[in-house]
């Protein structure tokens, strides 16, 4: 890893370095988990709810690990030992050294619904041209970011990095680290308003990260979305789901519209319309993140990962595309939406009603609101009240939306509905 060497480490955060070190040596990993450490790597030990990382020191440096991050040295510590107040400053620490010491292109992503597919999508098409490295998963958040950073190596031509936020100033410190050259902002939507209060604070929290950017650096943003329509910056490109090329090869305009978000990075680094496409074929969708699994008797579109009132309706949207199957829709409560959580539910209930869901199944204490708007939903207290129940429900000839923020375990409702079906 260029210039990550132990003593740049030591400076980068601060730290004091206590043993002897092999001058020079440049890290070949830097990692939080100590089951990923491998020889020549760094280990930062970190104290969480469950696991204290200082208990794993013996065993990366068992492993090879020519340093280890710490909050407190062993006394008998097999290798040099930073030793740091905060080790997850540390990594930030850490990751923003490192961050300077690339000239790869970077592209942010950001929003309130379809991150994680939009980078999927951009890392699929730049793939075509360019040695590319992604976010994670969702390894998205003040962790998870400069993680994602310390996995770029020195021949990557191009890093697209996921970038969530729940509260104002996050945005502002990630954007800091990742200094985008191209920020993508795919929607300004009804999510975390306990701490953004409603749209416009979440775009104000989103369009942070234009900070973090130059003059010449680009805004890729949905002209579809009536907030971002209002930005106003240098250099901002907009793209819709009516753009060319073509995309109806792929299910759901929701999709779709993350799709030429993704086109727009590709044409800015000098794609083809070809192979954009071409790279968007070859696309998985996560697990949990609206992918279509078609199953013996009816098909589930698997959006359980989390959820608010913006990515439902949107979810409801693809859902209602569906041809010739039953629209059914398995929604449970959205979390973190402040003194309107109530209301938001009811409209999500009605919008259910309007857009043509044809059976609507509610989870949850929130969800009421949602089983009452729509009029004749089924209900359930809670998560595990539902998996009870669905042996005895039928869905046959259905498409099933399954949604709900996190905290609910939807995923246990979509195990239920696949072992159901295999019966």
């Amino acid at each position: 890893m260029k210039a990550l060497t132990v003593e740049n480490i030591c400076k980068a955060c601060g730290g004091e370095l206590k043993g002897a070190v092999k001058s020079g040596a440049e890290a070949s990993c830097v990692v939080l988990d100590s089951r990923k450490i491998e020889a020549g790597g760094v280990f930062i030990a970190t104290r969480g709810e469950k696991v204290d990382g200082h208990s794993f020191i013996p065993q990366v440096f068992e492993k090879g690990a020519i340093a280890v991050v710490c909050e407190e040295a062993p006394a008998d510590a097999a290798g040099p030992c930073i030793v740091v107040k905060d080790s997850f400053r540390a990594l930030t620490d850490i990751a923003a050294f490192y961050r300077k010491q690339l000239d790869c292109r970077f592209i942010g992503i950001t929003g309130s619904v379809g991150k994680t597919s939009t980078k999927e999508m951009t890392a699929a098409v730049l793939a075509q041209n360019y040695k590319v490295c992604s976010t994670e998963g969702n390894y998205n958040n003040e962790i998870g970011v400069p993680l994602t950073l310390l996995r770029i190596r020195e021949d990557d031509e191009c890093a697209v990095i996921e970038m969530g936020i729940n509260h104002f100033g996050e945005m502002s410190r990630l954007t800091s680290l990742v200094r985008p050259d191209i920020a993508l902002i795919t929607s300004i939507g009804e999510c975390h308003l306990e701490a953004f209060h409603d749209r416009d604070g979440v775009l104000k929290a989103k369009t942070e990260i234009f900070e973090g950017m130059s003059e010449e650096a680009v805004a890729v943003l949905n002209g579809e979305d009536d907030k971002l329509r209002t930005v106003e910056r240098k250099n901002t490109v907009f793209y819709t789901a009516d753009d060319a090329p073509d995309l109806s090869f792929i299910p759901g305009r929701h999709m779709q519209l993350n799709a030429h978000g993704a086109a727009a990075v590709g044409r800015l680094l000098g794609l083809s319309d070809e192979e954009i496409i071409e790279g968007l074929k070859k696309v998985e969708i996560m697990k949990g993140r609206g992918g279509i699994v078609k199953l013996k008797d009816y098909s589930l579109m698997d959006d359980c990962y989390n959820a608010n009132p913006t990515s439902v309706k949107a979810a409801i949207d693809t859902l209602c595309e569906t041809k010739e199957l039953k629209k059914v829709a398995i929604l449970g409560d959205m979390f973190e939406l402040g003194e309107d959580e109530a209301k938001l539910h009811a409209e999500v209930g009605r919008y259910a009603k309007e857009k043509g869901v044809e059976r609507l199944i509610t989870v949850g204490a929130l969800s009421e609101n949602m089983h009452k708007a729509y009029g004749n939903a089924e209900h359930y207290e809670s998560t595990d009240a539902l998996v009870e129940a669905l042996g005895k429900l039928r869905f046959d000839g259905s498409m099933i939306l399954v949604k709900a923020s996190h905290g609910m375990h939807f995923e246990n409702v979509v195990e239920a509905l696949k072992k159901r079906s295999a019966e």
